[in-house]
């Protein structure tokens, strides 16, 4: 019977669709929570992580109160931060954006927290923080140019995607590649299980690949 639990996503990344369909988990549905993630002031970046992903945990839980056919889900919800230091870096839709946060960001180390949040059937709320470090390789003029004539960094965290072109620009990386892209998998994957999830359940129909 537990193979029939549902589970939601607080969330329409692709990369995070992605990441949980690598891992055997394939979402009943998305509902994306429209959230405010304008950091508070004086916010240390782990600690909007953590918010970001209870807010838009909650809201979708909330709202699947009123639709029966959901309303025994699982609700995962994340949030990703770029920061260096305690400056936290936008998620870039303007050139602009996305040009000052690769012109911070080159030649220098910066860190990706995501935190994720899940909240099961029964109303419980488990939450994880995940830190990578990273680091870039300092950019040139035409390179900087062109990763951002591809458009590519676009509504990302820092202005850029590692899974992507920029994954040239990273010397080297201390702790989860998937946190970088969007979702960490191990902490993910984990925190479903202990809480009753069948992961484990996707994996039965043999490869994926």
């Amino acid at each position: 019977m537990s193979a029939f639990k549902k589970l939601v996503l607080a969330s329409a990344s692709p990369r995070r669709i992605e990441l949980l369909q690598q891992a055997g988990v394939e979402p009943d549905r998305l509902l994306p929570a429209d959230v405010d993630e304008t950091p508070l002031r004086a916010e240390h970046p782990r600690s909007l992580a953590k918010r970001l992903s209870k807010a838009k945990a909650e809201k979708a839980y909330a709202s699947l109160k009123t639709e029966p056919d959901y309303s025994g889900s699982f609700v995962l919800a994340a949030d990703t931060v770029v920061a260096v230091g305690r400056r936290i870096l936008p998620k870039a839709e303007l050139v602009d954006e996305a040009s000052n946060c690769l012109k911070l960001l080159s030649g220098r180390s910066h860190r990706v927290f995501s935190g994720i949040c899940l909240i099961t059937p029964d109303g419980k709320l488990r939450q994880r923080l995940v830190e990578t470090r990273v680091r870039f390789k300092r950019l040139g003029r035409e390179e900087l140019e062109s990763y951002l004539a591809s458009g590519e960094w676009r509504g990302k965290a820092g202005g850029y995607a590692v899974q992507g072109l920029a994954g040239t620009f990273v010397v080297k990386m201390v702790g989860s590649y998937s946190n970088v892209v969007g979702l960490p998998l191990y902490e993910t994957v984990g925190l479903l299980t202990a809480e009753g999830f069948p992961v484990h359940f996707g994996w039965l129909s043999g490869p994926r690949v």
